[in-house]
């Protein structure tokens, strides 16, 4: 059987208040994951920033004329690789949005998400924050084409919400990408269990980026993974910087898709997920 697919990067980097220092670090990570042989590199949420409302504002830029889109597009054509730039805080006329960039081994744009669903959450003496103080949502379900592959883009908290991802997948995504930094409180307890569910559910590949934990501030739990279409962990990383190196194998899911046909078994008739039209915004 001829391998068909694709080999990814997920890049899981530390992330310090120094802006300019965080692209650099970004775009080295780029270069040494080409090195390695990846065809798609994914960066973290939050990756030229510090997570936290009190920053979205003094780093944001416009997409794509800021700085930090142009040293992605470099990049990524000075590698000839596909960049998924986890996300940046992007400002648009008055608005902030925390959004997810992708660029072609040309350095053209190939889409842009905006994080649909904002992280307003209150866990009684562990973490309360919330995201809609500062930013707007995003109102589009984002997909691009790389490779012969179609794949899916949410960011963090939109994983927890399956119709979201069931959208993308009967829109034909064998891959969904979630640039994400969950908490040490949700992490431990779900980053995992949502990266696999989605995987299981709707038979594709998920891969999970996270920023390295760090001391001080909003601390991610790390544990960058990628699950396969039989849900299974391929691949995981812990908590400190690092590089999970692997390849997407569409075999594999033909052959799940083949043995465990959920697709033709669905009972359409009795539910549906409403399937709005996916934009890939380049503009």
């Amino acid at each position: 059987m001829i391998k068909r697919g694709l080999k990814i990067a997920l890049v899981q980097m530390s992330v310090g208040p120094d802006k300019a220092k965080n692209v650099e670090a970004a775009v080295k990570e780029i270069h040494k994951a080409k090195e390695l042989g990846a065809q798609l590199v994914a960066l973290p949420e939050c990756f030229n920033s510090p997570y936290g409302t009190q920053y979205f504002s003094e780093y944001a830029e416009e997409v794509p004329g800021g700085s930090t889109c142009a040293a992605l597009a470099e990049a990524a054509a000075a590698a000839r690789v596909c960049v998924v730039g986890g996300t940046l805080p992007e400002r648009c006329g008055p608005r902030l949005y925390n959004t997810c960039t992708v660029w072609g081994p040309a350095g053209e744009l190939l889409a842009k998400h905006r994080k649909v669903h904002l992280f307003d959450i209150d866990i009684p003496d562990k973490i309360t924050f919330k995201e809609s103080d500062v930013l707007s949502p995003g109102d589009q379900i984002t997909s691009f084409e790389y490779h012969g592959i179609k794949i899916g883009l949410g960011i963090c908290y939109d994983l927890r919400f399956a119709e979201m991802a069931q959208i993308m997948t009967d829109q034909g995504c064998s891959l969904l990408v979630y640039p994400g930094a969950f908490n040490m409180t949700t992490g431990p307890q779900h980053w995992e269990v949502l990266g696999r569910g989605r995987a299981a559910d709707l038979q594709v590949w998920v891969a999970l980026v996270s920023p390295a934990r760090g001391r001080d501030g909003y601390l991610a739990w790390g544990h960058s993974l990628l699950a396969d279409p039989w849900g299974r962990l391929v691949a995981q990383l812990d908590h400190q910087p690092g590089t999970l190196l692997a390849d997407i194998d569409l075999n594999t899911l033909e052959e799940v898709r083949t043995q465990i046909p959920v697709r033709r078994q669905k009972r359409n008739d009795i539910y549906e997920v409403l399937n709005k039209t996916s934009k890939s915004e380049t503009s």
